[in-house]
């Protein structure tokens, strides 16, 4: 018995030792798409709080419902965000497409306009409904649009990550998400990332995310998603807080909350 035992622990250890190695030597590419994937879950619903804050500290604060379900052999990500207060921006939506190998569709719902505006590339990199973060931020980016670098480790909240630079192909890739270069300080324990620095097109620094609360969702295949993001600009002073108030993983999310005719209720 106590062979057995002592057999058990030596193979556990062993396991243990060959998934390290294996996390060691993955690429910088390879890290972020673990990241990508680590956060997409079948299907979620949320209700979150949108605060902004401009430079002389004025707040603004917007609640949020959000759903997603995964699609074509989870290849592909819906999320359908709809404004639930205050009145002015009430009823507006974002419709978005996340593709893997190819640009997001996007469609914006202005109940004031009473009709759905396709989001062009070009728009991307605007400023999301008066925050710092952009239409670009709503969802992961094309992996062949940017090269990959690790360029070390740091510590971000207590939790060791990848520090990894990711640089637009070309001009264009680079115009389309509004920035030049960003490092992203990715977790070796879970994948998920922590932190986030944006240079804009000129290579000044411009603003900073920081993840300050992890949740795991799907606990039976480890996703997670970040429920306290904070967006700050380095350049205007201003920032935008979103926090997840609740969240329930629900992979059998209703399909007609994904199109354009739904999008268009309220």
């Amino acid at each position: 018995m106590i062979k057995v035992k002592t057999l058990a622990v030596v193979l556990t250890g062993l396991l243990a030792f060959s998934a390290l190695d294996a996390q060691e030597n993955l690429s910088a590419k390879q890290i972020v798409e673990r990241s990508f994937k680590a956060t997409k879950l079948a299907g979620s619903e949320a209700i979150s709080t949108l605060t902004i804050i401009d430079k002389k500290g004025r707040e603004r604060v917007r609640k949020i419902a959000v759903v997603t379900k995964l699609y074509d052999n989870e290849t592909t990500e819906k999320r359908l965000i709809r404004f639930l207060s205050p009145p002015d921006v009430k009823g507006t939506g974002l419709l978005s497409f996340d593709y893997e190998k190819k640009d997001d569709d996007m469609w914006l719902f202005m109940p004031a306009l009473r009709k759905t505006r396709r989001i062009i590339s070009s728009e991307k990199a605007k400023n999301f409904m008066g925050s710092e973060f952009s239409y670009a931020d709503m969802t992961p980016p094309v992996l062949d649009d940017f090269t990959y670098e690790i360029l070390g480790e740091q510590e971000v909240e207590d939790t060791l990550c990848w520090e990894i630079e990711l640089i637009p192909v070309d001009d264009d890739i680079a115009d389309e998400n509004g920035f030049s270069r960003r490092i992203a300080y990715i977790a070796k324990k879970d994948f998920v990332i922590r932190k986030a620095v944006y240079y804009d097109l000129d290579g000044e620094l411009q603003k900073e995310l920081e993840i300050k609360e992890i949740k795991e969702v799907d606990t039976i295949n480890h996703k997670y998603r970040p429920v306290h993001m904070i967006m700050v600009n380095k350049q205007n002073g201003r920032k935008s807080i979103l926090k997840v108030d609740e969240i329930q993983f629900s992979p059998n999310v209703k399909d007609e909350y994904f199109t354009t005719r739904y999008l268009e209720r309220y």
